[in-house]
């Protein structure tokens, strides 16, 4: 069956997204000590740190909530994950957009370099999860015959 073969997926996922999730957290929490270790006065890194961090640990928490719901899916719930999915593509491509805009406004707008980090930061885990999404679209795509 391919229900089967869809939970593995899904699962694989999730794992992706946890190994996402806890690198993301290791990293923003690993420069953030070094800053504060060091007092080195980098707004930039700092602000790129600490949404490294954040977004770590809500897609640690999301991963969490996800895994603990993992069952075999039938139609309707292989079409429900797609469209959740889809969703969640766009939102991705959403995060980026709103990362480089306020990275480009913090950097053309009196040069705020916090700004320009906490941009930067939100682009590079949009640009992830739009990677992890787009690659488990295309395993769903080639699973499901609807």
């Amino acid at each position: 069956m391919w229900s089967d073969t869809l939970l593995l997926a899904e699962r694989a996922h999730l794992v992706r997204l946890l190994a996402w999730g806890a690198a993301s957290v290791l990293a923003g929490s690993a420069v953030g000590a070094l800053l504060a270790a060091r007092r080195i006065p980098s707004p930039l890194l700092a602000h790129f740190a600490v949404q490294s961090a954040a977004w770590g640990a809500i897609d640690l928490l999301i991963a969490g909530i996800a895994w603990r719901g993992l069952a075999m899916r039938d139609v309707a719930g292989a079409t429900r994950l797609d469209r959740l999915l889809w969703l969640n593509t766009g939102l991705d491509v959403g995060y980026v957009a709103v990362g480089a805009t306020l990275a480009i406004a913090g950097w053309v707008h009196g040069r705020s370099f916090g700004a320009v980090g906490a941009g930067l930061g939100i682009v590079v885990q949009g640009v992830a999860l739009l990677v992890l999404d787009a690659k488990f679209i295309g395993v769903l795509g080639r699973l499901v015959v609807v």
